[in-house]
């Protein structure tokens, strides 16, 4: 036993050359954000990849919503897929656990046997001290690769695999699992749960001959092995569609039996995405964080189709399509700033992304809220789908836009969600709205209706872009003058008793506003910054509020969201409402207050460490904040590409924004103290304007910063502001 395992921990050590000193992943560190509440997925998989392969854990309360949590040291399987970073849990599903005693359903480990990379994942398990199984996975698109290594001594060797538990948080309706061959074990599982009706298929290959026995019904198997000293390979083909599909995919994604090479396959397609942003800094911590923020908002969208382009549409029905279908869709979350940073780095995508919102569009009747395998959840407020699309449309993807303008028109006619109210009122009054949440619900609609506009207008519909753009202005039924908040109005266009309003109250999902307080929502106005400016009577009147923000503190109430987290003063940089907020200084002439903010939230909310976010991930919003501001941009406006900019962390940083083309953003005596921009160039040209086009950007060329440690009059006239 001490031969073998010594020549396992000298193949972990090996594995560190599959990340070389080339290789970008070296600086991936997929621990952050496994504690706290970072909700992140751990385990083995590839960029946007419908398999995430990795360890899962009992569900123990919110902070399991990705089956992990580092606080815990139980397993009781490596499922085949997690959500990452999410506030709901699901998923888990059809996961295998070596074990040393037929009856085990969980075993114990420990944090420090485990190694993880991007597309790769270990630990060595052990029994009363002693290894018994070193563990190995990895994984390509749609199939996830196991390797087994058993102790020499080990007598039985055998796997349970279990398809009723998952993370905990769903519901198995139907499962089934057989022996085509001595190699080959097929099944499926349907469930409810977030996704009310999930379907996974999967076909498992194994390297030697193994025998199947049911101890539960189709719930539980006992794989049992032979007493072979040559490690174990487990391969698993999934679909959403059928067995076949799913045989088909492990077919041609995974033909061999050569797992170092999946291996290595995994870790390149992680380094081709990486590299798309180059950035030049003297900080480990930094660099690690930065490509660790990269990693996280790649782990969705996540790829929804089979190699032969069937899919299970938002209806339930199998379709086959000519694109690459996604999953996956955190849209409350990720319009803010995932999907912008994507039109940046990940062009070749958004065609099939604005496939996939229109597929929807047809099979449901409206655009994605928040789609999880296929299953409209609902979840969340607004129609997070519509920026999504409109920014591709009004960006210039190759999107057909009379049909995106027919979806988002189509989905903001609704009478469901809040919106029938809209129609008839002009907002959402809280008298006649049973679910609450009417302020946060209504600024979601409005910046929506915004982007219907902006299509609108670029394809000539001119009913269109006057009525939407007149329902985009409806925030301002929800400003209360006296006190300078949004706030929940009745049907009689009444405010709620000013005596009984606090605006440091966030009682979770029983009030005006959606895990936040009235501090957080005032500034929900990310499409018309003039015009809630004007609401204030005086940009004098509106910096003054905006600055106590950052200073104001409170008790949040006994039944605050647990979202509401990040806090400086009451900006809540843990929960997305807040995330543009910093940028709005720039529409005012003052910059150097943003820049300032900016710095204190990369500086205090992201870290190198377990608890390294200061909120969920949420499917890579809160990384993408980070990559967008480290690098010295930030989308505010909700479409269209206006990149504000703030004050980047490193010497520069390089995209590749694709034909070809680099964008550079280059900060000259950058440093902790020297955070102010002075003056700028774009292409060798003076650059007075505080932001920049998204068209401008795509062209390619050099932003050239200068810094220094005090605020200077850069970007601060009105003809230089956005």
């Amino acid at each position: 036993m001490k031969r073998i395992f010594l020549t396992l921990i000298v193949l972990v050590g090996c594995l560190a050359g599959f990340a070389s000193d080339n290789s970008i992943t070296q600086y991936v560190n997929p621990r952050i954000g496994t504690g706290g509440h970072g909700h992140v997925f751990l385990g083995a998989n590839v960029p946007f990849g419908y398999v995430q392969l990795g360890p899962t854990e009992h569900t123990r309360g919110w902070d399991w919503c990705s089956g992990y949590h580092d606080s815990d040291s139980i397993l009781i399987g490596f499922g085949h897929q997690h959500l990452s970073g999410t506030g709901i849990g699901d998923l888990g599903d059809i996961a295998l656990l070596p074990v040393s005693d037929p009856t085990q359903r969980e075993v114990l480990f420990e944090h420090a046997d485990e190694t993880v990379r991007p597309g790769y994942y270990a630990i060595t398990l052990k029994n009363g001290g002693n290894p018994y199984v070193h563990v190995e996975l990895t994984a390509t698109q749609r199939t996830g690769m196991h390797r087994y290594t058993f102790a020499n001594n080990q007598e039985t060797m055998q796997l349970i695999l279990d398809l009723g538990q998952g993370t905990g948080w769903d519901t198995p309706k139907q499962m089934k699992m057989k022996q085509l061959s001595p190699r080959m074990i097929v099944g499926y599982r349907h469930s409810s749960g977030w996704a009310r009706n999930q379907k996974d298929f999967f076909a498992m290959e194994f390297s030697h001959d193994v025998t199947l026995k049911k101890l539960d019904g189709d719930t539980i198997g006992l794989i049992s092995l032979p007493n072979d000293s040559t490690p174990l390979l487990v391969k698993t083909g999934l679909s959403a569609v059928s067995i076949e599909n799913a045989i088909g995919n492990l077919a041609n994604e995974n033909p061999g039996w050569d797992f170092y090479k999946i291996v290595t396959k995994a870790n390149d397609a992680w380094n081709a995405e990486l590299e798309k942003i180059v950035i030049d800094t003297d900080n480990g911590d930094d660099r690690n964080v930065f490509y660790t923020a990269m990693y996280h908002t790649m782990v969705a969208p996540s790829v929804f189709s089979d190699i032969c382009g069937e899919y299970r549409g938002a209806d339930g029905e199998v379709h086959e399509g000519d694109f690459t279908n996604y999953t996956t869709l955190s849209l409350w979350d990720t319009y803010r700033a995932a999907h912008p940073l994507q039109t940046l780095i990940h062009r070749e995508k958004q065609q099939d992304i604005a496939q996939t919102f229109l597929h929807i569009f047809e099979q449901q009747g409206k655009l994605p809220v928040w789609h999880l395998m296929g299953n409209e959840t609902d979840c969340m407020v607004g129609n997070p789908g519509v920026p999504v699309l409109a920014d591709l449309v009004l960006k210039g993807f190759d999107v057909d836009a009379e049909a995106a303008l027919k979806a988002m028109v189509g989905s903001a006619m609704l009478d469901e969600r809040s919106m029938g109210l809209i129609k008839q009122y002009g907002y959402i009054p809280y008298d006649l709205e049973p679910d609450k949440e009417t302020v946060a619900k209504g600024l979601e609609y409005a910046l929506a209706d915004w982007c219907i506009a902006q299509v609108a207008k670029k394809v000539g519909d001119q009913e269109n872009y006057n009525y939407f753009n007149e329902r985009s202005k409806s925030y301002r039924h929800y400003f209360d003058k006296q006190s300078r908040f949004m706030r929940g109005k009745d049907s009689k266009g009444n405010f709620r008793d000013i005596k009984e309003f606090d605006p440091l109250s966030t009682k979770h999902r029983n009030d005006d506003y959606c895990e936040g307080n009235a501090w957080q929502y005032t500034w929900l106005v990310p499409h018309d910054v003039h015009g809630l400016v004007d609401l204030f009577g005086s940009e004098k009147a509106f910096v003054a509020k905006l600055d106590s923000l950052f200073v104001i503190e409170g008790d949040l109430g006994e039944e605050a969201s647990p979202d509401v987290t990040g806090l400086i003063g009451q900006y809540a940089h843990g929960n997305e409402p807040s995330h543009h907020i910093i940028y709005m200084y720039n529409y005012v002439g003052q910059p150097w207050k943003a820049a300032r903010l900016i710095r204190q939230v990369l500086r205090e909310q992201y870290r190198n460490d377990l608890d390294g976010l200061s909120g969920n991930e949420d499917v890579g919003q809160m990384s993408a904040w980070y990559v967008l501001s480290s690098i010295g941009l930030y989308q505010e406006e909700p479409a269209g590409g206006k990149y504000i900019i703030g004050s980047p962390l490193f010497k520069s940083a390089t995209l590749n924004v694709g034909d070809g083309k680099t964008f550079t953003v280059k900060a000259i005596n950058n440093s902790d103290e020297n955070i102010y921009v002075q003056s700028a160039k774009f292409n060798g040209k003076r650059y007075d304007k505080s932001y920049i086009d998204y068209r401008d950007i795509i062209a390619g060329g050099t932003l050239e910063l200068v810094m220094g440690p005090k605020p200077s009059k850069w970007g601060c006239d009105k003809k230089n502001r956005p």
